[in-house]
């Protein structure tokens, strides 16, 4: 008998191979490459693509931009503000918009909320689960808030790993909105690799894609994650979809943070804030009133005005700085980049004499939320200084914390960042009037002499 003809996929970035390389050739990434059967009716070449007869196409007739007509697509409003906004306006039919987020984050929830909302207000929907069963959704879907969800116990479910079942399922209801939960879930029939494979996730997402743009059906489908956070399957996935969204937290805590990644239809500049709770998640209109509230005057405490896309939002760092015991110390850090916090220590060792080569240093940002832009650097030096010095921030006459942003470079010097009016309005709209930024300092040095300065050390 024949054997069968396989191929080797990535299953980071797809690439096909003929053979087994221990490092993909394409995204050089190692121990990647899978083996599946070869698509029948097709021979895979040296460089992956596959030899099949090519039939001349007639050229095509290219159009100029101002002749090609531009309509406004219609929304479709979630109803839930924070979703809404992050989508442009809400779900445009035909789109495809992909939400990612580790497991126990809420994926589930805001879908189910979004979907009772839409069938509460009059619109078709479908709700395709293939990792729950129907009774599983419906007791998620009694324990949502009556007042969050006013129709999930409407919403039609399909608990479905087929991907034809699927189809013709979208085909015969005709819905408006549909979630998918989810795409790894699904599997075609006429593949041999595993749900989940790379194989699988791009041919279910290109058929879904080609029926949900064929019948302007809004797809929401839900994706899984891998251990570092990022989206797991073929990079191929988030370029095929019109909008890609990150949930965001821990599951210990109760906010949420969801980020649109990429978005064909709005921008990309925005963040939603979701506080978990019993009836499902709340809407956090002003985060920063949450998190200035339980802010502390401590020794390692600073309040960073930050912005999240185009809303400035204020959070608290702390720092812990003691004597290590393992060589090297310790560097451990929550809501901030490793390798920022590594930049931020060496700046401070030294251009501002601020040295804690043999401490452990823990930096973390409260309540769960993820901070990546440059502007954190001098709110954490001013944590990790406080720490290492037990000096409160501020002076004695302010029982405000002391709030700062900007940039820090290579030579000690402080760098503006975008947004610097709206961060301080931010900040002295909840009377944060001690604000340190690179307009008050232009060194890293005279930031940490005019704050440490004015503050008090702790008592013993």
């Amino acid at each position: 008998m024949a054997r069968a003809a396989t191929v080797h996929v990535c299953s980071a970035c797809g690439h096909v191979s003929a053979k087994w390389h221990g490092q993909c050739p394409a995204c050089e990434e190692w121990n990647t490459l899978t083996e599946e059967r070869s698509p029948a009716g097709t021979r895979t070449g040296a460089r992956g693509a596959s030899r099949s007869a090519r039939v001349a196409s007639p050229a095509a007739r290219p159009a100029r931009l101002r002749d090609v007509r531009a309509d406004r697509a219609p929304r479709l409003p979630t109803g839930i503000g924070e979703l809404d906004r992050l989508l442009g306006g809400g779900l445009v039919p035909g789109s495809l918009v992909l939400l990612g987020g580790s497991p126990g984050i809420g994926k589930s929830t805001l879908t189910t909320m979004a979907l009772g909302l839409l069938e509460g207000a009059g619109r078709a929907t479908l709700y395709v689960s293939g990792e729950e069963s129907a009774a599983q959704i419906r007791l998620r879907a009694e324990r949502l808030h009556v007042g969050a969800a006013p129709g999930a116990l409407d919403v039609p479910v399909l608990a479905e790993t087929d991907l034809d079942t699927v189809l013709a399922t979208l085909e015969a209801e005709r819905p408006e909105v549909c979630v998918i939960d989810s795409v790894q879930t699904l599997a075609a029939g006429d593949l041999s690799g595993a749900p989940g494979t790379v194989g699988q996730v791009r041919e279910v997402a290109a058929r879904i894609m080609e029926v949900a743009k064929t019948r302007g059906i809004a797809v929401l489908l839900v994706g899984h994650v891998t251990k570092d956070g990022t989206l797991a399957g073929p990079r191929v996935l988030e370029h095929l979809v019109d909008c890609v969204l990150q949930f965001e937290g821990e599951r210990e805590r109760t906010y949420r943070t969801l980020r649109a990644l990429k978005n064909r239809f709005g921008s990309t500049n925005d963040v939603g804030v979701f506080e978990m709770r019993d009836g499902g998640l709340v809407e956090v209109l002003d985060a920063s009133a949450r998190f200035v509230s339980e802010a502390t005057r401590a020794p390692g405490s600073v309040v960073l005005a930050a912005m999240e896309g185009s809303r400035p939002l204020l959070v608290e760092v702390q720092a812990l700085v003691s004597p290590s015991e393992l060589v090297p110390p310790r560097r451990v850090c929550t809501g901030i980049d490793r390798n920022r916090l590594a930049l931020v220590l060496a700046v401070l060792a030294r251009h501002a004499g601020v040295a804690v080569g043999t401490a452990d240093v823990f930096v973390n940002v409260v309540g769960g939320v993820r901070v990546d832009e440059p502007g954190a650097d001098l709110a954490v030096a001013l944590a990790v200084a406080s720490a290492a010095r037990g000096v409160v921030l501020g002076g004695e006459s302010s029982r405000a914390p002391l709030a700062a942003f900007g940039e820090i470079g290579l030579t000690g010097e402080l760098r503006s960042v975008a947004h610097h009016d709206r961060r301080a309005e931010e900040a002295a709209k909840f009377g944060l009037g001690a604000l340190v930024s690179p307009d008050t300092a232009p060194t890293l040095r005279e930031a940490l002499r005019g704050a440490l300065r004015g503050g008090v050390r702790a008592a013993a």
